[in-house]
């Protein structure tokens, strides 16, 4: 018998908790073929049995469109629905509480976590004014954390990538303001007191370390989605097409 599924090509058909999934077993497996079966595995939503009776050409196809759907470049969204609650994005990051700061810091850089820093940024709407709104008070991460492994994966890494360049702004008005400080006292002078006010650390070494992750978010807003999708699914992508030329010789 022939199973029928339904194979993602947009971002917004594949959930954050399902994108998860696939990077652990991305990271875990050096064999190209299994990954290729978990993807759709995981993706389409059916049983690893299920996968292995598929037809080798249709694997191929369905492995191609949802690595096409991952390099789609989805828009911020300030708001979106799940299980008919709407959600909406912090609507003043400068009010942010200290809890939501350090739960947010702490959970953005790892993917495996990142449903718990959704759970900041993202929380239920309580008042709703036009284009205005308020959203519940922070209390933790863990009151929405298992519900944001179903939001949409083109909310969650447009918000990673929003994320992101709100703090290369930061980082950028930082080095300005350094570069403007060491103009203005004198290198040396700055030096000292950069250097007393942070426990020894030198500027130069400091402004180097603020170039080096500013280049770092360059490259992410480059290639957002590819990259944060994991490097191993663009290795994949190049097997799919090298797979694909083999089988049709």
């Amino acid at each position: 018998m022939q199973t029928k599924i339904k194979i993602p090509t947009e971002l917004s058909d594949i959930s954050l908790g399902n994108y998860q999934k696939f990077i652990k077993v991305s990271e875990d497996s050096n064999d190209d073929v299994f990954v290729f079966e978990k993807m759709v595995e995981i993706f389409c939503g059916i049983k690893l049995m299920e996968v292995i009776q598929i037809k080798w050409n249709d694997v191929q196809y369905i492995v191609k469109k949802i690595t096409d759907a991952f390099q789609q470049k989805p828009d911020f969204k300030q708001t979106f629905k799940l299980n008919n609650i709407e959600f909406g994005f912090i609507p003043n990051m400068e009010q942010m509480s200290f809890g939501e700061f350090i739960d947010l810091q702490t959970n953005i850089e790892n993917i495996e976590d990142f449903h718990k820093a959704m759970a900041v940024l993202y929380r239920p709407i309580t008042e709703k004014k036009n284009d205005t709104y308020k959203i519940e008070d922070y209390v933790s991460s863990a009151n929405y954390s298992d519900v944001m492994k179903f939001a949409p994966c083109d909310v969650a890494l447009a918000a990673k990538v929003f994320f992101c360049d709100l703090e290369k702004e930061l980082l950028n008005s930082t080095l300005i303001y350094l570069e403007k400080m060491m103009t203005m006292k004198g290198s040396e002078v700055l030096a000292k007191e950069f250097s007393l006010a942070n426990n020894g650390v030198g500027i130069k070494a400091y402004m180097q370390s603020v170039k080096e992750t500013l280049k770092d978010f360059e490259e992410l807003r480059e290639c957002p989605y590819m990259t944060a999708l994991h490097s191993s699914l663009l290795k994949n992508k190049k097997e799919i097409s090298r797979i694909m030329r083999c089988s049709d010789n």
